[in-house]
């Protein structure tokens, strides 16, 4: 089917309706989260750095229809992010088991396929089926309209100026660490479990049947699932995503035990919310109600070329001061990196003092040998930029921090600032970048906002830092 050739939608879907269905399903929606990203299309929700039980617990006691848990597992080896995913569902599991609820599993993973599929879904999956609570089936669902994904006849695209491009030929299919081939989502599964689920058997929902059925097919095809089927669903706008939404929630009704593998934009969907446009001003300038007074710092992590980009949009729009951390230098000693780490703190830390900072490690890209090898450099990268920060913020607190990238988003917030409970606010750009304010904790107050490598146009990133640049201005005028 051509992107050009699409069959038109039944109509919107109505609002109350969906609400409804997440209402009476009476099941807490849990997102497990791969990175901080997953929180940038929806308001409203707690989030949990950390899954102690205290954490765990705090999270169920905020009445929501759900919670995000940071599990941050892109950024793990394989049997790490197993073990976390095994953690906290086990945790979740107990916790919900102990209050009398029952809860829905979405994991949360990247719009461009990069992250550990099939290892998190077979992990929830094995661990539901312990509980007696069997697994039907396993719906992808990585569309991000908001962002320029798509998925049209099983085909995943991205927007790329004016064109739409197979997702396999992006230049995210070539990540040093998740990179793939496919773009057509059965043979995606195929060649990511090697095999183990031929693209043949993989049931797929597509933009026909979403448009021309309704929920009603989307349940009917979720419902004929068994033993964890693998299915992959269609979306082009948020319609779409709220159709394959109800229908979900109509077979789980019916007793259908899903697995959710999805991008941002689905888990606004089930949860019933409504797309929300960028944070009010005024709305803004509240969360600054208890920010220290002052300039903000700017962490800069990812190394994508359209965050080299936004980078470069920043820099010429606002000219806010930059140091630089030498990542070549990092990777060579604990001790080499003690030094870059000190001197590049004390620089921007005294430069806080008249202007907006931004803190960045080497933009030359150095990669690994293999896989692991490619993992340990982030992670140096990561663990320079954290010390960083951290000693930025012991010297003297900024009056926000924008982090730019998955990963480094992610650290900043648990290493940095230790952020363990948060709420998500909204967003700063259409159904993109979220921004949170820490609800305890050392950083309690604090706006932080959570900007991915991969999303906007080249001047987003500009766009953002100079709305909570103004806000916090305005705040300290209040």
């Amino acid at each position: 089917m051509s992107l050009l050739d699409l069959p038109h939608p039944l109509g919107p879907v109505d609002l109350d309706t969906l609400r409804a269905a997440v209402t009476d399903s009476r099941r807490r929606i849990v997102v497990i989260d791969d990175d901080p990203t997953g929180s940038q299309s929806i308001a409203d929700l707690p989030l949990v750095t950390a899954w102690a039980d205290d954490d765990i617990r705090w999270a169920f006691d905020q009445d929501t229809v759900g919670f995000f848990v940071l599990a941050n597992t892109r950024s793990l080896e394989p049997d790490a992010a197993e073990r976390v995913v095994r953690e906290v569902h086990d945790r979740v599991s107990r916790i919900a088991a102990e209050r009398g609820e029952d809860v829905v599993l979405l994991s949360r993973g990247d719009s461009t396929l990069r992250g550990h599929f099939p290892l998190e879904t077979d992990v929830l999956v094995a661990a539901e089926d312990a509980t007696g609570r069997t697994v039907d089936a396993v719906l992808l669902v990585p569309a991000y309209p908001d962002a320029g994904r798509i998925t049209v006849d099983s085909v995943h695209y991205l927007a790329q100026g004016d064109a739409w491009i197979p997702v396999g030929d992006s230049e995210f299919a070539r990540d040093a660490s998740f990179g793939y081939r496919s773009s057509s989502l059965p043979d995606w599964v195929a060649e990511k479990t090697g095999g183990r689920v031929p693209a043949g058997e993989v049931v797929r929902i597509t933009i026909d049947d979403i448009r021309n059925g309704g929920a009603a097919t989307v349940a009917a095809a979720l419902r004929s699932c068994r033993d964890a089927r693998v299915v992959v669903a269609d979306a082009v706008d948020e319609d779409d995503l709220r159709v394959v939404a109800l229908g979900a929630l109509r077979a789980e009704t019916d007793g259908t035990r899903i697995v959710y593998r999805v991008g941002p934009s689905f888990v606004r969907a089930r949860c019933g919310q409504d797309v929300h446009g960028p944070i009010a001003d005024a709305t803004l300038a509240e969360s600054f109600t208890h920010a220290p007074e002052g300039h903000g710092l700017i962490a800069v992590g990812s190394h994508v070329g359209l965050t080299g980009r936004q980078l470069d949009g920043l820099l010429a729009a606002d000219h806010p001061a930059v140091v630089e951390l030498d990542l070549a230098r990092c990777l060579e000693s604990t001790e080499a990196m003690r030094d870059v780490v000190a001197a590049a703190a004390a620089r921007a830390a005294s430069l806080l003092d008249t202007t907006e900072v931004v803190v960045m490690t080497s933009r030359t890209l150095i990669r690994g040998v293999d896989a692991d090898d490619s993992l340990r450099i982030s992670r140096v990268a990561s663990e320079s930029l954290v010390a960083t920060v951290r000693a930025v913020v012991e010297r003297r607190r900024p009056s926000f921090l924008v982090a730019k990238g998955g990963i480094t988003s992610n650290d900043l917030a648990t290493e940095a600032l230790h952020i363990g409970h948060a709420h998500v606010i909204g967003t700063l750009l259409p159904g993109m970048v979220s921004l949170w304010v820490a609800a305890d904790g050392p950083s309690a107050g604090l706006p932080y906002v959570v900007f991915p490598g991969n999303v906007g146009s080249d001047q987003s990133l500009a766009v953002a830092v100079r709305r909570v640049a103004d806000a916090a201005a305005l705040d300290g005028l209040m």
